[in-house]
């Protein structure tokens, strides 16, 4: 992938000479808005591969969501599964993720909602304008059970004016050894076969902007409910958005049963509801690690496991 050049921060521009471009006479003033006009805007490579990630879950599988909201690792359909997105270990050019980017991009801000593990993304540009990413696994309790679905939902909307984003989706099968072997769509959905699982994206957002990596104007929210191949019995926004609903209000039933002591608790909760999150609950047992072995150093012999 050829690297695209980041635009400079906005008090950098006053420094951008336009000279010799108006003709012979080289003195000409220059108008600062034009300068910034001419700057390249555009999308950049992604974040280099870090372990500074966010974790989201629900018992059943993991995801880690870098710090520009990209999802770099999540393996279906379980813990153990097959990595359907591989690019913390393998960032090249054919690496499994999903990015949602914004263009021109200048800077990004995450947490998690108190007390949840819902994870917020906020990416900004260089004109000030950006976008929020709601990350989640849903979890609550409906009709008598934990319903604890293989679906990764993203929401995403505008938070200052109207920038343009990018949907890039990747999924991998096979070890990161394999493409899907067939991409079918429908009117709101995208299907991607692999030669052992089909997964399925359900959104509200245009197909064929996502299919070609068309960037658009986010203007207002948009829904992506991604996982394995079913249909959803209600619409893609409503879904959503009481997905969101419940699981928060879950973790922070949740968090509130907690026996702790009142000094660090913050700290105390997190770390308790990322215990949690590495919990499969299908045999009560706590994954060593959200991930297959990653090192603790580059030619380490050890590894987080």
């Amino acid at each position: 992938m050829s690297e695209l050049q980041l635009p400079k921060a906005p008090e950098d521009r006053a420094g951008i000479s336009l000279a010799g471009a108006a003709g012979p006479d080289d003195r000409a003033p220059v108008d600062p808005r034009a300068a910034a006009s001419a700057v390249p805007r555009g999308f950049g490579p992604p974040a280099e591969p870090s372990l500074n990630v966010g974790v989201i879950g629900n018992c059943a599988y993991s995801a880690l969501i870098d710090a520009r909201g990209r999802a770099v690792w999540c393996c279906l359909p379980r813990f153990d599964g097959d990595p359907v997105f591989n690019a913390l270990l393998h960032p090249g050019d054919d690496a499994g993720a999903w990015a949602i980017e914004i263009e021109d991009f200048a800077s990004s801000k995450q947490w998690y909602e108190p007390n949840t593990a819902v994870l917020r993304t906020q990416l900004f540009d260089s004109a000030g304008q950006g976008i929020e990413i709601t990350d989640f696994a849903p979890r609550f309790y409906s009709r008598s059970r934990y319903f604890r679905p293989l679906m990764l939902v993203r929401r995403v909307r505008p938070i200052a004016g109207a920038p343009r984003i990018r949907v890039a989706l990747d999924p991998r099968f096979q070890w990161g050894a394999s493409a899907p072997v067939e991409v079918t769509r429908g009117s709101n959905h995208i299907r991607y076969v692999g030669p052992d699982l089909t997964l399925r994206l359900n959104t509200d957002a245009s197909i064929s902007h996502i299919l070609s990596r068309q960037p658009f104007v986010i203007s207002r929210e948009y829904n992506f409910m991604f996982g394995v191949d079913e249909t959803l019995l209600d619409g893609i926004a409503d879904t959503a958005r009481s997905f969101e609903q419940e699981t928060i209000a879950y973790w922070r039933t949740w968090s509130k049963r907690l026996a702790i002591p009142f000094e660090y608790q913050d700290a105390v909760i997190r770390a308790a509801i990322t215990l949690k999150l590495s919990l499969y609950e299908d045999t009560g047992a706590i994954v060593a690690a959200m991930t297959t072995s990653i090192p603790e150093a580059p030619g380490s012999q050890r590894n987080w496991d």
